[in-house]
């Protein structure tokens, strides 16, 4: 599992039968890479979220036959990403 950050919707109009009607979301990871999820919990940009990745990412979703290999599990409530806490003082990202 991996925490990344939602950052935008992603619209396809054409799509595999095996992605269905999926909502799919761009992240990005902590240093910086973007990677687009199938999201079954419905995250919103900007937030936190969990993720995994591989042959488990199919059963995360509802259908697990649904083709992916990168899905979100969970929206975070309250996490500081390392790189923001300075001197014992935390930052909001």
């Amino acid at each position: 599992m991996e925490i990344m950050r939602v950052v935008d919707e992603l619209v396809c109009t054409r799509r595999m039968p095996g992605l269905q009607a999926c909502a799919l979301r761009v992240l990005e990871n902590q240093q910086g890479a973007m990677s687009v999820a199938t999201d079954p919990v419905g995250a919103p940009p900007g937030q936190w979220v969990f993720t995994t990745s591989g042959s488990a990412a199919r059963l995360a979703m509802t259908d697990a036959t649904t083709l992916t290999d990168l899905t979100i599990c969970g929206i975070i409530d309250n996490w500081v990403p390392e790189a923001t806490v300075v001197a014992g003082q935390q930052s909001r990202t």
